[in-house]
C-alpha cells in the first residue's frame, strides 16, 4: 500500500473513491450471474427472497424500487420457472407472501458462491497484510449502517 493512500481524506473524497471502487467489484462478479441463466430483475428480486426472506407483492417492489406491476410480471416469470411461490399471509388471508421455493433458493446459493469464488481469485493476489487492511475496511463498512441508524 503506498503511503499517498494512508493519508485522510475528506469524507467526500473517500465517498467517490469507495463508490468507484465498488462499482468494479460488483461490474466484476456480476459477469458470474449469467450461468443463472436470469434477468438483472428477475436474479435481484429472487436474491431479495433468498437471502432476505419472503416478502408480500409490495415490499417486494419497495425493495427493489419498482412499481407493483412491474414486480408482479418479475414474480410471474420466477413463478413460472419454478423459482417462487405465492403463499398466503400469516397475519392477512387478503395478502400473499412470495416465498422462495427449494429450486430458487440452490439457485441463488450456486449464484453467490460463483460471486464469491471471482471475489476469491481477485484477493488471492493481496499479501497477507494488505487481505488484514481490507479485513479491518469491511468490518468498519459494515458498521456505518449500525452507526448512522443509532442501533
Amino acid at each position: 500500500m503506498s503511503k499517498s493512500r494512508q493519508v485522510p481524506l475528506e469524507p467526500t473524497e473517500l465517498a467517490e473513491r469507495l463508490h468507484a471502487a465498488a462499482i468494479r467489484l460488483v461490474r466484476h462478479v456480476r459477469r458470474q450471474d449469467s450461468a443463472m441463466g436470469l434477468p438483472p430483475a428477475q436474479a435481484s428480486a429472487l436474491s431479495v427472497l433468498v437471502f432476505g426472506g419472503a416478502q408480500t407483492l409490495s415490499g417486494l417492489a419497495a425493495v427493489e424500487q419498482v412499481r407493483a406491476p412491474t414486480m408482479t410480471r418479475i414474480v410471474d416469470a420466477l413463478e413460472r420457472a419454478g423459482l417462487v411461490q405465492r403463499e398466503p399471509h400469516a397475519d392477512d388471508r387478503r395478502k400473499l407472501r412470495i416465498a422462495a421455493t427449494r429450486a430458487g433458493t440452490r439457485l441463488m446459493q450456486q449464484g453467490r458462491a460463483r460471486r464469491v469464488a471471482a471475489l476469491t481469485q481477485l484477493l488471492a493476489v493481496l499479501k497477507p497484510s494488505e487481505r488484514s487492511t481490507l479485513n479491518v475496511a469491511v468490518d468498519l463498512l459494515g458498521e456505518l449502517h449500525t452507526r448512522q441508524s443509532g442501533q
